[in-house]
């Protein structure tokens, strides 16, 4: 029965053990574990054949499902047919492995095949050593690009850079243009804009392809060139470099040097990976694991975990000397440890939500003087209101659950109380970081939660003992 008729009989689709994702858009297990067949019996004509159609984008999904030693032997039987810009679709320590266990002259004959950002995506998280050695069977040409590239700082526009691109003199014509376009053999595959450029390659301006190619032979290039343009800095930071592309909807942008020569560009496909790479950092670091990547052993996740939670631990014993303090309180109503959780556990949530908003703001540069002020108020508004609808709501169940209507009342200040510190905590934390050139996201949730405890337990057990004079 084929698939169209098990579908009419009201089946599902059993899935072709032919495709290599499923209906799903996941890796078919099929079609890794035939692979995985070929791969163990060294049957190279059935291991290409499986890989040939892949784009780098799915082969760096492939390494990834496999083991260490079959990606090895993946890589290895592929030979010059493997696409080395698939390991940059692969988690750190996935292409950290391979790389250690491949051939040095296998990694530099594929690295030379490589735009020069995907070459340096890939050198620059090698060790020193090896990564001379690599670079020292390279030829004489690409080896000072890329060296030059790697030059400039972590996480720079210079080390995103393609050095590859097509640069021209004003007084040219349209037409040399195209001639010079066809005729010359080193050029980019693939580009967006043509530069223009002094005799010190100094950026004079650009032409995007569509005027230039609604432009007549006979036409000057310093007529139709733009001189409104966009380029960066080699030594600015990438997310910087990012931000230029989303604010002005920007597909490929010039990079200078100090002296404001042209030393390379930066395109929109990289800038995606930057915003990627940024937010998923944003993210971990608001969670306190680092730079873990899924791939990592035992041991490298306890380690970029660790030391976060240590801190946590810490603040977690401020928060039991403060709850100490009213150890005679608690004994004469045992209800208000029942009910302590939820003033800390609202708090800490409550806070939680300011904080990412505010941390988002500073990534992207979103707030200014006025936009600060603005933003504290709202929030402290925001807390406020919060707190005086979750105050009634735990206000009553209180009071029905432990028939005491008083101590619905201390509750419910309490959370008021909280809410709104948790929301001034939430955005003064992270605004006080990053004054001081601290990322806010890095220890911005350890110590939203800390006060927000602290606040929390303070205030609801403080209240207590003064609404029913225990103390």
């Amino acid at each position: 029965m084929t698939e169209e008729a098990d579908i009419a009989a009201g089946g599902e689709a059993r899935p072709d053990p032919n495709a290599f994702r499923d209906g799903d858009d996941n890796l078919n297990p099929s079609w890794i574990e035939r692979l995985r067949a070929h791969l163990a019996a060294g049957e190279e004509h059935d291991v290409v054949g499986l890989m040939a159609p892949l784009h780098a984008s799915d082969t760096g999904d492939v390494l990834e499902a496999l083991d260490a030693d079959e990606r090895v032997r993946l890589v290895q039987m592929l030979g010059d047919r493997f696409d080395y810009s698939a390991l940059t679709q692969v988690d750190d320590t996935v292409r950290s492995e391979l790389i250690e266990d491949l051939p040095t002259e296998d990694i530099a004959r594929g690295v030379s095949a490589l735009d020069s950002d995907d070459a340096v995506y890939i050198l620059e998280d090698i060790d020193a050593p090896d990564r001379e050695e690599i670079l020292a069977r390279m030829p004489a040409f690409e080896r000072l690009s890329l060296k030059r590239s790697l030059d400039f700082p972590d996480e720079s526009a210079g080390r995103r850079m393609q050095t590859d691109f097509i640069a021209i003199p004003p007084f040219w014509t349209v037409g040399q243009t195209i001639d010079y376009l066809r005729g010359e053999q080193d050029l980019p595959d693939e580009f967006f804009q043509i530069y223009v450029v002094g005799p010190g390659y100094n950026l004079l301006g650009t032409i995007p392809l569509d005027k230039f190619l609604r432009a007549r032979r006979q036409t000057r290039i310093e007529t139709i060139m733009n001189k409104n343009i966009f380029r960066v800095e080699a030594g600015e930071d990438q997310e910087q470099a990012a931000r230029m592309f989303e604010r002005y909807d920007l597909v490929e942008v010039a990079v200078v040097d100090e002296n404001k020569r042209l030393v390379g560009v930066l395109t929109i496909d990289d800038m995606v990976d930057v915003i990627h790479e940024e937010a998923s950092e944003d993210i971990r670091l608001l969670a306190g694991v680092g730079d873990e990547d899924i791939s990592d052993n035992v041991w490298g996740a306890v380690r970029s975990r660790a030391t976060w939670l240590v801190v946590n631990l810490i603040t977690a014993v401020l928060a039991s000397v403060v709850i100490g303090l009213f150890d005679a309180t608690i004994e004469q109503m045992v209800a208000l440890a029942v009910l302590m959780p939820i003033v800390a556990s609202m708090g800490g949530n409550a806070g939680t939500q300011t904080m990412t908003i505010t941390v988002r703001a500073l990534a992207m540069r979103e707030l200014d003087r006025h936009r600060i002020g603005r933003l504290i108020g709202r929030e402290m508004m925001v807390g406020l209101v919060n707190g005086v609808i979750f105050a009634i709501l735990i206000g009553i169940v209180t009071a029905l659950r432990f028939t005491s209507l008083s101590l619905g009342i201390v509750i419910g200040m309490a959370m008021v109380v909280n809410l709104i510190a948790a929301g001034t905590a939430g955005i003064l934390i992270p605004l006080a970081l990053n004054r001081f050139k601290i990322d806010p996201a890095i220890a911005s949730s350890v110590f939203v939660t800390t006060i927000t405890d602290v606040v929390g337990f303070f205030a609801f057990l403080g209240l207590a003992g003064l609404w029913f004079g225990l103390f």
